[in-house]
């Protein structure tokens, strides 16, 4: 195991790093390497497979226990927190020929050795998704092109699905040994074979469907059901959706994208909804009952007498629900001011101007002291 990703380096995250950790640096990459933002880029596509994956191992206590056993017993396997585990070489291995197997990949020819079983590529798709079913859940019929197993030969390649016969340069397990001379003496090496690409099989007659690839090329629909609360870092797969090896290999994945359309009024972070709300001048000052948007309907919200321009409400509860649980819709209010007064207005707004002490206003008072202590400079109001 010792080529086996570390998913605390991919996470960029230390092995003792707790699950909001997790989490967080999860998300953050997540976004950074979304295929969205990188149209066409294979390579971050990658990188975007690999993000999930370490999140999917390292998320789940018990998959970490397990992978964290392995990642410090390379080459032992087991899971000795559920089974099985390793067994010696009694129970282990069966000799010689399975060391070599194990260490090399493949045997020497007849029965010992496991021919290579290819498998296709993956496939990412992109679903655009409205504000609302990113929400509350929705199916989605997907249409895409990919090469299928072909019905006719099982996606085997053969005609009829049993026109092929066992290889017989490496006698079915798909690998060959190669013997070669140095100076510092004969070396043994076992590669896939080349009469059979380490299938293990020789086709005798080809299907005349797929011309012997084993696939065909078709258009695919798949119906999926999108759970509620799916955000633009997540991901669904699809396990066999993706491309056909050929063979009677097996299929590549279909991973499933999410770009979510703007809402005109509410604003989402994870499972919490955030929204900006005008009121008046007199609702400011005297209170009063505003409506808010919220996932379903408008909902009332009750502003206390005195509320400063910028308060953040919290109303807890009605933000988006996940299976980690459910967010807050946070609130906050702006006074409107009106952009023009007629001479009337403008007179009756200076006389209640003047009724107001300066006492009776606290952030201006404190303001006028330190003006005062600061420069020298007293005002009243302004």
């Amino acid at each position: 195991m010792a080529d086996k990703k570390n998913y605390y380096d991919i996470l960029g995250v230390s092995k003792t790093a707790t699950q909001d950790e997790i989490k967080s640096a999860y998300r953050k990459l997540a976004k950074q390497y979304h295929p969205d933002f990188h149209p066409g880029d294979a390579e971050a596509a990658e990188k975007f497979k690999e993000i999930n994956e370490a999140h999917e191992t390292l998320s789940d206590e018990g998959k970490r226990k397990q992978y964290d056993y392995e990642l410090e017993h390379p080459g032992m396997g087991g899971n000795p927190f559920g089974g099985g585990g390793f067994s010696g070489f009694s129970g282990g291995f069966g000799g010689f020929e399975d060391i070599i197997n194990t260490m090399f990949g493949g045997g020497f020819g007849g029965s010992g050795g496991r021919p290579a079983t290819p498998r296709g590529d993956d496939i990412q798709q992109t679903v655009t998704l409205s504000f609302l079913d990113a929400i509350k859940g929705c199916t989605k019929t997907i249409r895409y092109t990919r090469n299928e197993p072909c019905a006719a030969c099982s996606g085997t390649g053969a005609k009829g699905g049993t026109a092929f016969q066992q290889c017989p340069r490496c006698g079915g397990n798909g690998k060959v040994k190669y013997q070669q001379d140095t100076i510092f003496g004969r070396t043994i090496q076992v590669g896939v074979c080349p009469d059979c690409n380490g299938t293990g099989k020789k086709i005798t007659e080809k299907c005349p469907d797929c011309k012997g690839r084993g696939f065909v090329r078709n258009e695919t629909v798949v119906t999926v059901n999108i759970p509620a609360g799916v955000d633009t870092v997540n991901q669904i797969r699809k396990r066999g959706f993706g491309q056909a090896a050929g063979a009677g290999g097996e299929n590549g994945d279909l991973y499933i994208n999410f770009r979510i359309e703007p809402h005109k009024m509410l604003r989402r972070d994870g499972r919490d909804l955030y929204v900006t709300v005008p009121i008046s001048y007199k609702t400011a000052v005297l209170g009063g009952k505003i409506q808010v948007p919220g996932i379903d309907d408008a909902m009332e919200l009750i502003v206390p007498e005195g509320t400063a321009s910028g308060t953040r409400f919290t109303m807890r509860g009605k933000g988006v629900k996940t299976v980690n649980g459910t967010g807050n819709l946070y609130v906050t209010v702006e006074i409107d001011i009106p952009s023009r007064l007629s001479r009337e207005q403008a007179k009756k707004l200076q006389d209640y101007e003047d009724t107001i002490p300066l006492k009776s206003c606290g952030n201006m008072q404190r303001y006028s002291n330190n003006l005062s202590a600061v420069y020298g400079k007293k005002v009243d109001k302004q």
